[in-house]
């Protein structure tokens, strides 16, 4: 932008001195064309030259900076199309994650259940395996202690105040 204002200052500046010095510009003068001699206004033929050149200098602009500008659209729009695929294989990554967290949890949760069945299992078997035992240590003390009752009573070493119950043993 900054460039198109010094260019449009230049070429009035160079319009502005033509026109102080129009006197000069259009005074015939003998020019050279190298084969041949001809007589001009050089100044009008140099105002010519800048007016050419300076058109010729703004449609190269022009064109330059409308093939910029179309490269730069079709670099956004293969930008956006990029920005497209990551998202979609974001979007995918992330669906997959799900998935396999999924699995993943629903695994544990299955060995979980599987850890606790085995655990009641187990704890199951070693109250049964605890209730046989207290009982058979039960029925086996009953056992001694009834024999022993049952010499003590054959000795007649038990005194005649303690009686026997079924339930319990000596009382007194």
């Amino acid at each position: 932008m900054i460039r198109a204002v010094v260019l449009f200052i230049g070429l009035t500046l160079v319009g502005l001195f033509a026109l102080l010095n129009w006197t000069a510009f259009v005074t015939p003068t003998p020019l050279s064309l190298g084969v041949t001699t001809v007589e001009a206004p050089l100044g009008l033929v140099m105002l010519a030259v800048v007016a050419f050149l300076s058109v010729l200098f703004i449609v190269w602009a022009m064109t330059l900076q409308g093939g910029a500008l179309m490269e730069s659209r079709r670099l956004a729009r293969d930008l956006q199309a990029q920005r497209d695929l990551a998202d979609k294989a974001e979007a995918s990554r992330f669906t997959e994650l799900r998935t396999f967290l999924a699995a993943e949890l629903s695994t544990v949760a299955v060995a979980q259940e599987q850890t606790r069945a085995m655990m009641m299992s187990r704890l199951d078997r070693a109250q049964e395996a605890a209730r046989a035992s207290q009982e058979e240590a039960s029925n086996t003390l009953s056992a001694y202690i009834g024999e022993l009752e049952d010499r003590l009573e054959r000795a007649q070493l038990v005194p005649a105040q303690y009686e026997r119950s079924d339930d319990t043993p000596l009382r007194r």
